[in-house]
């Protein structure tokens, strides 16, 4: 063989292994992740009048930082939970109301992201504003946070009041002074919910549906919100004001993991 052929032939097997890493890298990169069955929708292909206001998306949060999975700020449920809602928000918009979601679907990725920030003691940035009264290293035992979330199975979701016409929400800064989540509304970060006491995600007994210290008209707030969705299937938490889930739920075992995204769902729905 000569030194031509030599230097030739190690050029083709060169390109020949370039080429391969290109074809493995655009088809890893191709490869679709893990997608939602077919009675998953995004809300508001259901009902757009729904207010969102997806907090996991975002750093405002007790984590401080975008949670895994988040890939869109999008409200994502099963269609009987969907279908729930909008019939919640055709009875609270005739009383001068609007529904606004802080979280629905939620990927076990995203669960997983909680449970390695609770067991990371030194990371403590927004203990301020979302745990001012609770010890980090409660937060399992006090029930928090959990390995498992009802989120997961596609017909859970964390919701409030708005009243219409629905005011702008100052947008959250990091590093800007934080303020206990049970402070007086004018006190605490600003959202243009009704009052029900605490903000969202508030992880105090106040934030607890029927605490006996809310009174007045975060008490009201409250009921109304409970009321409206009780009577359409969505059943509370009692230890958190802002958490339902539809019943009977069609996924009741199944923690699903694939992204908060519109490429999880088909084009169709």
């Amino acid at each position: 063989m000569t030194r031509l052929s030599v230097a030739m032939r190690g050029i083709v097997t060169a390109l020949a292994g370039l080429l391969a890493v290109t074809c493995a890298s655009a088809t890893a990169q191709a490869a679709p992740g893990p997608s939602a069955p077919a009675d998953f929708v995004a809300l508001r292909s259901v009902d757009p009048t729904i207010l969102q206001d997806i907090r996991y998306f975002t750093p405002h949060n007790f984590v401080g930082r975008r949670i895994d999975g988040y890939r869109q700020p999008l409200c994502m449920l099963t269609r009987p939970a969907a279908r729930a809602l909008h019939k919640a928000q055709t009875r609270l918009l005739r009383q001068g109301y609007t529904l606004k979601v802080y979280d629905c679907y939620r990927p076990q990725r995203a669960v997983d992201h909680f449970v390695r920030w609770a067991k990371d003691l030194d990371d403590q940035r927004m203990k301020t504003e979302f745990y001012p009264q609770v010890d980090k290293t409660r937060l399992f035992a006090d029930g928090y946070i959990a390995e498992k979330s009802g989120h997961s199975r596609g017909s859970t979701m964390d919701l409030t009041i708005v009243r219409l016409p629905a005011g702008p929400t100052r947008p959250y800064v990091p590093g800007r002074p934080l303020v206990p989540c049970y402070a007086p509304r004018d006190q605490r970060f600003p959202d243009n919910s009704v009052d029900m006491g605490t903000g969202f995600d508030c992880f105090d007994t106040l934030a607890h549906t029927d605490n006996p210290r809310i009174v007045g008209e975060q008490r009201a707030n409250r009921e109304l919100l409970k009321g409206t969705l009780h009577k359409l299937g969505l059943v509370n938490l009692a230890e958190e004001w802002w958490h339902y889930t539809y019943e009977p739920e069609p996924y009741p075992d199944t923690y699903f993991d694939f992204p908060v995204s519109p490429a999880s769902l088909a084009p169709s729905r």
